[in-house]
């Protein structure tokens, strides 16, 4: 299935890219994070196991099992504070 990529903040900076469109046969969140990982390269380190990163499919924040759809949309952030 094809779906959208969004890169915000630090992850955008190690992602070398805002934005992409990805062929993915991932089932879930979590599945396709895993296949960015495997991937290599900075972005990896940016979406590495153990790092706070925020998820929002179709403009919702979401759980790493939350089911992809063809033409889905699926934003990566950092943690954001406030102040």
């Amino acid at each position: 299935m094809q779906i959208q990529l969004k890169y915000f903040a630090s992850i955008r900076e190690a992602m070398g890219q805002g934005s992409e469109t990805l062929q993915t046969a991932a089932a879930t969140v979590g599945a396709l994070r895993d296949e960015l990982i495997a991937r290599g390269g900075p972005g990896a380190d940016a979406l590495a196991r153990g790092k706070a990163v925020r998820v929002a499919l179709n403009q919702t924040l979401c759980d790493e099992t939350a089911r992809l759809a063809e033409g889905a949309e699926l934003a990566f952030f950092p943690p954001v504070t406030g102040g």
